[in-house]
């Protein structure tokens, strides 16, 4: 089941997010980078456990980021991340958002769900706030794509 995260997901969210980050496959987020965010994630579960997760971030009138996409590896192949990317397409075009971007280490999905690749020079450089805090930065080896959206 997906549905809009609530507070009490946040322990989980973080769970998931720093699994995937001890490995280098995404950005740590902290506790309260979480709370500040709540609002913008989705959880997926499947009989009352917490699977995957998924952000939007909206940066400008006209731009949103999807970030922190991550399934439990036993989940994947499922159809869970499709579900939770498409929550946040349809969060974006209700908020009036034409462009979606994501840096990831999983182009592929994302290419199968619309999205191409893009050099991160073509976005804009209000979305390098958050870049400064990875350890990566300037040197970053994720890969950039966008998607217009209606």
């Amino acid at each position: 089941m997906i549905r809009k995260a609530e507070l009490k997901d946040v322990d989980a969210i973080k769970k998931i997010i720093n699994y995937y980050a001890s490995q280098d496959q995404m950005l740590p987020r902290s506790v309260s980078e979480l709370y500040e965010a709540i609002r913008n994630f989705y959880v997926y579960e499947v009989e009352g456990e917490f699977v995957g997760c998924c952000g939007l971030q909206v940066l400008w009138v006209d731009l949103a980021e999807v970030l922190s996409f991550a399934i439990l590896p036993e989940y994947r192949e499922k159809g869970i991340g499709t579900q939770l990317l498409d929550a946040c397409l349809n969060d974006a075009r209700e908020l009036g958002v034409t462009k979606v971007f994501t840096l990831t280490y999983a182009p592929v999905f994302f290419e199968k769900n619309g999205f191409k690749r893009v050099d991160k020079s073509s976005l804009p450089h209000k979305i390098w706030s958050g870049c400064i805090k990875c350890p990566k930065f300037p040197d970053c080896d994720e890969i950039a794509l966008s998607m217009h959206i209606s």
